[in-house]
């Protein structure tokens, strides 16, 4: 590997802190929404909206973890508050013993078709809005490079 500058350079400190603050700001800033205008966290909704796209309403706890490039102890405590507010329940894997499917319920089906509305005019009100369909396309596609690099150098399990 070459040698590097030890810290970043004015220029590259400037591109650094503001992709993170942004992405900072953009997720407080969407959770607050989200959690004012539905009663839902970005969890909640990540999973609920997880599970409202996939076939049957369902999916194994695995596959979730992998969508939602999640920990194993993140989603089982994330999964019991849901379970118990009535969105969501686990039942047996019928193709895994020892796994469980996560499964939609019509409470969380509607707590999902409730919040997607007001959450898609928040994300087009700070971030899609404020670019142009160029810039967009620009931003995602800088976006997936970091994604693609990073799932190329992804740490073994």
């Amino acid at each position: 590997m070459p040698t590097e500058p030890k810290w970043l350079t004015p220029h590259e400190d400037r591109a650094w802190r503001a992709f993170v603050h942004a992405g900072h700001q953009l997720d407080a800033r969407l959770n607050r929404h989200l959690l004012q205008d539905s009663g839902l966290t970005q969890a909640d909704y990540a999973v609920l909206a997880a599970l409202s796209e996939h076939a049957c309403d369902r999916m194994a706890a695995r596959e979730l973890c992998a969508t939602l490039a999640w920990e194993k102890s993140r989603l089982s405590h994330q999964i019991r508050g849901m379970q118990k507010r009535g969105l969501i329940s686990r039942e047996p894997n019928p193709d895994d013993a020892r796994s469980v499917m996560i499964r939609l319920l019509p409470a969380g089906r509607r707590a999902i078709e409730n919040a997607a509305p007001a959450h898609v005019h928040r994300v087009r009100q700070h971030l899609i809005g404020l670019f142009t369909p160029a810039e967009l396309d620009t931003l995602a596609t800088l976006n997936e490079r970091v994604l693609n690099h990073l799932a190329e150098e992804a740490l073994p399990e």
